[in-house]
This record gives C-alpha cells, sequence and structure tokens, in this order.
C-alpha cells in the first residue's frame, strides 16, 4: 500500500527542512521546454532515453500497473518505481538535485503547489490540456492532478446488520468505527474534515468533526488499534473510513481472498470531501522526454480509463467502457461531496488537528 497518508503538519517540516543542507540540489532547474514541442518530437526522444523511473506511483495504487505497461508498450520505456510519501517525494527532488535518479512523481493536492514554490517541478502541459478543467493544473503544468478519490465509508456486513448510508446511521449503530491516526494520517484527517462538513463546519473549523467522533469515542466504538486493511478483512471493525478508491479496491481483494465476504462501500449522504493527486516532473531529471510522455499517457484516454479500473475518479471527462464504469459507485452517491474550498484554511488547520484529536477525541475513548 503506497504511504501517501502523510499530515501537512509533517510536510511543512520536511519541506522547510529542504532550505537547509541541499549540497546536491542544483542551482537552476532543467531548461528544457517541453511546451514547445510536439508530442512526436518528445516521444522521439523518450525513445532514445529508454526508460522512466517515478516516485509514490506503485502497481498497485490507483492501478497504475496497467498504466506502466502502457507506457512501456506505447513509448518503449522500461520502468521502476519507489515508494514514498508525497513530502518526500518533493525532498528527494530537490536534495539530488544535478544528480537526480527519478524523473516524475505523484502528490497529494496540497502538495503540488508546494512542489513548484520549491523549484523541482518541470513545466507540461500535455495534449489533453484544453480538456483537464482548470482547478486541476497549474496554469503552466507545473502539476496536474491525473485523479481524484472521496471520503467514503466501507462497511463489514457479517458485523453489521444495517449498513449505514449516513454520518448519522453510524452514529447510531452498535459497531466498532475505525478512522485511523489523524495525528499522521492524511486520509484519516480528511475524514474528520468531511463529518465537520456533514455537521456545519469547513476547514477553517473541524469542531463538529472532533465533537462528531467524540461522541462515538464516549460510546466505547472508536477503533483505537493499527488502521490496517488486513484487520478490517479479518472483521476486526463495523466500518471503517477510506478514500474511495482505496475502500473499492479493498472490498475487490477481500471477496478474492474469500468469496464469502460480504462489504458495502458507500459516500456519506449528508457530505464529503474529495481531493486529487498530481503528477510533478522533476525538474532535475536526466530523462525529461520520458517523463512528460508519462504525464502524457496517464492523462490520455486510456490512462484515465487506466485509473478508473484502480477505482480512482478520472480528472477528464472520458467515456468508460461499461465493464469499468459498473464497478464504479453510482455518481448520485457524491451528490453532497466536494472539493477542499479553502486549501489555505485547512493548512492551516491540519498544524492542530493531530493535537486537537488527542485532547478532544482519545481523551474520552473507552
Amino acid at each position: 500500500m503506497k504511504k501517501k497518508f502523510i499530515s501537512v503538519m509533517l510536510m511543512t517540516t520536511m519541506v522547510a527542512a529542504l532550505a537547509t543542507g541541499c549540497g546536491n540540489s542544483a542551482s537552476a532547474a532543467s531548461t528544457v521546454d517541453l511546451n514547445s514541442m510536439s508530442v512526436d518530437e518528445i516521444a522521439a526522444k523518450a525513445k532514445e532515453e529508454g526508460k522512466v523511473e517515478s516516485v509514490g506511483m506503485p502497481d498497485t495504487w490507483a492501478n497504475w500497473g496497467e498504466t506502466w505497461q502502457g507506457i512501456t508498450n506505447t513509448y518503449g520505456l522500461a520502468h521502476t518505481d519507489t515508494d514514498m510519501s508525497s513530502a518526500e517525494e518533493i525532498s528527494l527532488f530537490k536534495t539530488e538535485g544535478k544528480d537526480a535518479t527519478k524523473d516524475i512523481g505523484d502528490v497529494g493536492q496540497a502538495f503540488g503547489p508546494v512542489a513548484e514554490k520549491e523549484g523541482v517541478t518541470l513545466k507540461y502541459k500535455t495534449s489533453n490540456w484544453d480538456s483537464i478543467p482548470d482547478w486541476a493544473k497549474d496554469d503552466d503544468g507545473d502539476w496536474i492532478i491525473g485523479y481524484y478519490g472521496t471520503m467514503s465509508i466501507i462497511v463489514n456486513n457479517k458485523i453489521v446488520k444495517e449498513a449505514p448510508t449516513s454520518f448519522e446511521d453510524i452514529l447510531n449503530g452498535d459497531y466498532k468505527v475505525a478512522v485511523g491516526d489523524v495525528a499522521s494520517a492524511t486520509q484519516a484527517q480528511y475524514a474528520v474534515l468531511a463529518a465537520a462538513i456533514a455537521y456545519g463546519g469547513d476547514e477553517s473549523d473541524i469542531q463538529p468533526g472532533l465533537d462528531y467522533f467524540k461522541k462515538i469515542a464516549e460510546q466505547g466504538r472508536l477503533d483505537l488499534g493499527e488502521f490496517t486493511q488486513a484487520r478490517i478483512e479479518k472483521g476486526e471493525v463495523g466500518i471503517a473510513f477510506l478514500w474511495d478508491y482505496n475502500a473499492l479496491g479493498y472490498r475487490e481483494q477481500f471477496v478474492q481472498n474469500n468469496a464469502a465476504a460480504d462489504f458495502t462501500v458507500c459516500i456519506p449522504s449528508e457530505a464529503s470531501i474529495q481531493s486529487g493527486y498530481c503528477t510533478i516532473l522533476n525538474a532535475y531529471s536526466k530523462r525529461p522526454y520520458s517523463a512528460a510522455m508519462a504525464r502524457e499517457y496517464i492523462l490520455s484516454d486510456q490512462g484515465q480509463i487506466n485509473l478508473a479500473k484502480g477505482y480512482a475518479k478520472p480528472v477528464r471527462d472520458v467515456t468508460l467502457p461499461e465493464e469499468v464504469a459498473s464497478k464504479l459507485l453510482d455518481d448520485s452517491q457524491y451528490a453532497n461531496a466536494r472539493m477542499v474550498a479553502d486549501q489555505d484554511a485547512w493548512d492551516t488547520t491540519a498544524k492542530t488537528i493531530g493535537s486537537l484529536w488527542q485532547e478532544d477525541v482519545i481523551a474520552y475513548a473507552k
């Protein structure tokens, strides 16, 4: 499982540390102007480079494996990945500098502008630029969101007699609820934000979400064990909060492991929060054309379909094959879901959410 769920607080600390002791950093980013070249010109040079090395894009996350195979088949590029968190990706790009070993990374939505600010991004808009929503891209292509997820709940129907479809249903249940480590996991933090929005809060007011989970903790229903796929599969919790692509992927794996497994996934009806992941091309890459063609493929129709096969929501409005579309949740589930409306406010809130979680929720757990 990809270790993407690093807190914004840790992100801030790690990125700030980049300013000190980066002895290997190049004095300037790559001078390659990808946006002045045609796709065919870039592809020809990529084939000469022969390979692309990624970070934070392992085969098992969002069906990256099929995408990398497609890139190999289409452009003749060999591929390897090193899994790491968003902040670690940015740190690696900057500390290696002119000695870069990696070419492209996939970082959380909030980290794209951070990477650009740190000067580690290479601009490339892709040939599908005009069909990418404005909210999902930097003006010059320093970062582009390829897919996004929505906070959902996965329900073990062997434990939960009547599957909840809302935060209120969960509050009135009698089963264990797993959220994860809010102090360090971005996925868990977004679960709290989703609950806050459901009860009148927002990015700058997380208290309604904390109050919600405090009630569950006071009932003795907040699971404090390690937040793992294995524990969910074993039936140690009734429900868990996960990004929808993780929840749907887990469910598929559970059924593959045990045909009798019975899990449902839904988006809480009152409200939910969405967040994307964006590609960043390493400004210091020794294989900039291969990095560009990897992004080109990811934003192509087939690349977007591949992500949907991994249960992620493609950022472009592409027509999905019926066998792919049928595996996803119905669009009606997302009626009350939205993207972060105020990223600056949320970044500020996320810096203290860990300590607030301890004081306002964990302290009341039974």
